[in-house]
C-alpha cells in the first residue's frame, strides 16, 4: 500500500469507544419522550449525525423533545463520557507508527470540541499529539457529509486532499471524505453496517488492519 501524506481521523467510533455510552443515553431519552427505538434502528438512523440534526429528525418521527433538549442532552453526555471513555485498542501504537513515518494527522469530528476534549483528554499520550489539530464540523457550520471539515483539516496540515486518507466509522463521515476527493477507510470494529458496505470503501476491522492499509 502507498503511504499517505496525511491521515484524518474521525473521533467517536474510531479513536474512542464513546458511541455505546451515547446510544445508551439516547435510548433512554427517546423512550422518555415518546419515541422508543431499538439500538439497531438508532444506529442505522443516527450514527455520524450531529445531536441537533438527530433531534430534528426525532421530532419529525414523533419525539416530544423540549426546545432546550439538545443543550440538556449534551450536558448529560459530557458527564457520562467523563466517567471513563476508552481508546480503541491499537490507537496509540498507530500514532507511534505515523510519527515514526513522519506522517501528520488530525481529527475531524461532527462532535463538539468540548466532547473531543472530554474523551481524548482522558488519554494524555494521545491528547498531547492531537489537541492542536481537532476540527468540529458543527462548529464550522458544515458537518459531514459535507467535505468542508476534512478539507479544512487537510489544509491545516498543508496536504492536498488527494494525499489524505480518512478513517471514519460512519457512512456519513465516509461520504464526507469521498466528497473531499480523499481515499477513505471505513472503520468497523464490531460488524460492518450495510450503509458502510454500500459505499464500496475499504474496510478495516481493527487498528492493525488500518496500519497495514496505510503501508505502515
Amino acid at each position: 500500500m502507498t503511504r499517505p501524506a496525511a491521515v484524518l481521523f474521525d473521533c467517536d467510533g474510531v479513536l474512542v469507544d464513546s458511541e455505546p455510552a451515547g446510544f445508551d443515553l439516547l435510548e433512554a431519552e427517546f423512550a422518555a419522550h415518546g419515541l422508543p427505538l431499538d439500538r439497531d434502528e438508532m444506529e442505522r438512523l443516527f450514527v455520524g449525525s450531529t445531536i441537533a440534526a438527530l433531534a430534528d429528525e426525532a421530532r419529525r418521527m414523533g419525539a416530544g423533545f423540549p426546545p432546550d433538549w439538545v443543550d440538556g442532552f449534551y450536558e448529560k453526555l459530557y458527564a457520562r463520557l467523563a466517567e471513563g471513555t476508552e481508546l480503541f485498542p491499537g490507537v496509540e501504537d498507530l500514532l507511534d507508527r505515523l510519527d515514526a513515518a513522519g506522517i501528520p494527522y488530525a481529527v475531524g469530528s461532527n462532535g463538539t470540541t468540548r466532547k473531543m476534549r472530554t474523551t481524548l483528554g482522558q488519554h494524555p499520550g494521545v491528547w498531547t499529539r492531537l489537541k492542536d489539530h481537532l476540527y468540529s464540523g458543527q462548529e464550522i457550520g458544515a458537518p459531514k457529509p459535507a467535505p468542508d471539515l476534512y478539507l479544512m483539516a487537510a489544509e491545516a496540515l498543508g496536504v492536498a486532499p488527494e494525499g489524505c486518507v480518512v478513517i471514519d466509522d460512519s457512512a456519513t463521515g465516509c461520504r464526507g471524505g469521498l466528497a473531499a476527493g480523499m481515499r477513505v477507510i471505513g472503520f468497523a470494529p464490531g460488524h460492518i453496517p450495510d450503509t458502510l458496505a454500500a459505499l464500496g470503501v475499504e474496510i478495516a476491522t481493527n487498528m492493525e488492519d488500518v496500519a497495514r492499509r496505510l503501508g505502515l
